[in-house]
């Protein structure tokens, strides 16, 4: 695949895109945190693992049940009905039937709010909202300098209630629409902490948008990278940062990929390409278990050769793991931090009639080290845990250490 990302799959047809992202941001209110998200150039092909894993399926679904419904609806049902709702719904839930949190139907204004998300721009509270392992809703990420951040949410917390309603058995989609809203409104979220603590947060929901990508010098000599999120504007300012740092001294780059929960897939790529040589695996996709797409370098990247430290933690997902494994199994970087979040799926949006959309997952990706990091996430080479009087006193021991490390 080239580093050229393409809005066509090759042939005559709707956009492709391709997400890594966990599950949902409820800064915008759409599901979506598949983790970094790349746009399609038919890589994968939508053909033999999947239509063998489906054989048994009936070439059409059978229809009459579904009219009875509707006729029953229509005949009965004490109130007004939308006939674009009901056909959403029907939409929604056949996505939602696959059993996988992370293929999901879009109707046009949730197709419109996650391409803002997209591009860093939303409203809401500033958050990433996700499933665990026990299909509990919690916070994947908070994203710093936000509200949900500011009222002291972290990842790994378990969302109880929002605004009284408990959101057990609730699914990642009803939450989200609970927690969005307008501006300057508040929303009231119960937290179970550590599956100790019972706190409660008020949160002033905000219009946010987002640069992708800050960057300081610290020391003199350590070019520190933030990077948000992976979106279209990341590797132009990636590159502006790394020009930038280089010009001021910097002789090494400490890359913080915290609560940074994923993006497009081009961008992570294309961000891992910039510390190694050519023709070193970045990821490998795979479909029912066969190699469908191997991401290479380029070589020739601005960071090549430069001692390099990832700082990871609990709220950095898909696209952000993407990076972080890669530059480590190629030996261009030293993760510091805590276990990263753990998606290893890879989504497509594909586009539909009226502004809608379909997210769906078509694969699954691999480190170049082999490792599938689905529900594992990846250790850091230097595990060190932020405490509650580190956050409390703005104390950050990870960001600390990989300095350290650096400056020797």
């Amino acid at each position: 695949m080239t580093q050229q990302e393409s809005a066509k799959d090759g042939q005559d047809g709707p956009k492709i895109v391709k997400i890594l992202k966990p599950v949902a941001l409820v800064v915008v209110a759409v599901a979506i945190f598949g983790a970094g998200v790349g746009f399609g150039n038919g890589s994968i092909q939508l053909g033999s693992p999947a239509e063998h894993a489906n054989k048994d399926l009936p070439a059409d679904l059978e229809y009459e049940s579904v009219e009875q419904v509707y006729d029953l609806l229509k005949s009965n049902y004490d109130g007004r009905l939308d006939a674009t709702k009901l056909l959403d719904g029907l939409k929604h839930g056949l996505a939602e039937a696959a059993g996988d949190p992370y293929t999901a139907y879009f109707s046009k204004d949730e197709a419109k709010e996650f391409n803002d998300q997209l591009n860093g721009s939303f409203t809401g509270i500033g958050a990433e909202l996700g499933q665990d392992a026990d299909s509990n809703l919690i916070i994947v990420s908070p994203i710093d300098g936000f509200p949900a951040s500011k009222a002291g949410l972290r990842p790994q917390d378990i969302i109880v209630s929002i605004n009284g309603t408990s959101t057990n058995g609730m699914s990642v989609d009803k939450a989200v629409s609970l927690i969005r809203g307008k501006a300057d409104t508040k929303v009231t979220l119960r937290i179970l902490r550590d599956k100790t603590e019972d706190l409660s947060f008020t949160i002033t929901r905000a219009a946010i948008t987002i640069p992708s990508v800050k960057w300081e010098l610290l020391d003199g000599q350590v070019g520190l990278i933030t990077v948000s999120q992976f979106g279209e504007d990341t590797v132009s300012l990636m590159n502006e940062a790394g020009l930038e740092l280089k010009d001021q001294g910097a002789t090494s780059i400490l890359l913080d990929l915290r609560g940074n929960p994923g993006g497009l897939l081009s961008s992570a790529v294309n961000m891992s390409d910039m510390w190694l040589p050519k023709g070193k695996t970045i990821v490998q996709e795979k479909r029912g278990g066969v190699v469908t797409e191997t991401y290479a370098s380029a070589g020739g990247g601005l960071f090549n050769g430069m001692p390099t430290a990832v700082l990871i933690n609990a709220g950095s997902a898909s696209a952000s793991e993407i990076v972080a494994g890669a530059l480590r199994d190629n030996g261009a970087a030293t993760l510091f931090g805590e276990k990263s979040y753990g998606k290893g799926s890879v989504q497509e949006i594909r586009e539909l009639p009226n502004g809608t959309e379909i997210k769906i997952t078509v694969a699954r990706w691999y480190r170049p080290n082999g490792q599938n990091i689905d529900k594992k996430g990846i250790k850091p080479d230097h595990e060190i845990k932020m405490t509650d009087d580190d956050y409390k006193n703005d104390r950050d021991p990870q960001k600390d250490a990989a300095i350290d490390f650096l400056k020797k």
